[in-house]
């Protein structure tokens, strides 16, 4: 079992690499992206999301349960629920990128739009932070929430694209959510250890790289998803 396994590895490997490596070494593949990212950011948002956060809790599968697919595990469904959340947060990207430099303008910070715009400095990383600390204060356990209830709904209609098109039978869902995980942990010390220095690296990125950088991200959120399903059993 184990031998197979490896292979199994090393051929997940293989087709990530091949699947990413052609942006790297083309630069007319790589410039067409650029462009294509430039004039249409809300559908890359939805495809980043998509490809690389479902990636993301395939590498967690595969730690909770030796496997990168199992029955009932919803790829599509999932790869759905992610696309969305990917507009949510480009969508809040832009919100409070923007509100976070008007607040603190209001509070009597000198020229802090100027300041984001420019080179590295400390404020524009004090900028950065604010940004990251709003986001994830006020959306990201909202987000959170949404993705565990959904990842519920999937699981609960046997992974299917016909039982995820159903309503979400959210009285049952919030019921039986393990608050004491989602708080004690995902919440608790993910957001505040985790997401707040990962997103202001994030919003230090020039705007056209910063929803990719988050995308990437969310292959660890599968790795700490994997970890928070462990704690929860």
């Amino acid at each position: 079992m184990k031998p197979s396994m490896k292979r199994n590895d090393i051929l997940f490997s293989l087709i990530v690499i091949l699947f990413f490596v052609p942006f790297f070494v083309s630069d007319e593949l790589f410039s067409t992206y650029e462009q294509f990212n430039s004039e249409h950011g809300m559908i890359m948002s939805f495809i980043k999301f998509a490809l690389l956060a479902t990636l993301g809790e395939t590498i967690g599968l595969r730690i909770k349960s030796g496997h990168y697919w199992t029955s009932g595990f919803g790829l599509v469904p999932r790869a759905l629920v992610w696309g969305v959340l990917g507009l949510t947060i480009k969508l809040s990207f832009i919100i409070f990128t923007s509100g976070t430099i008007e607040f603190l303008a209001f509070m009597g910070m000198d020229h802090p739009a100027e300041i984001y715009q420019g080179g590295f400095t400390l404020q524009k990383l004090f900028i950065a932070f604010c940004i990251s600390f709003a986001m994830n204060t006020i959306f990201g356990p909202v987000m959170m929430t949404m993705h565990k209830i959904t990842d519920m709904h999937i699981q609960m209609t046997g992974g299917t694209i016909k039982g995820f098109f159903t309503p979400i039978d959210f009285a049952v869902i919030l019921k039986n959510l393990n608050w004491d995980v989602q708080w004690n942990f995902v919440f608790k010390k993910t957001i505040p250890f985790f997401w707040y220095p990962a997103h202001t690296i994030t919003f230090m990125l020039a705007a056209q790289y910063q929803v990719l950088f988050a995308a990437f991200l969310s292959i660890a959120l599968g790795l700490i998803l994997a970890i928070a399903s462990l704690k929860s059993r």
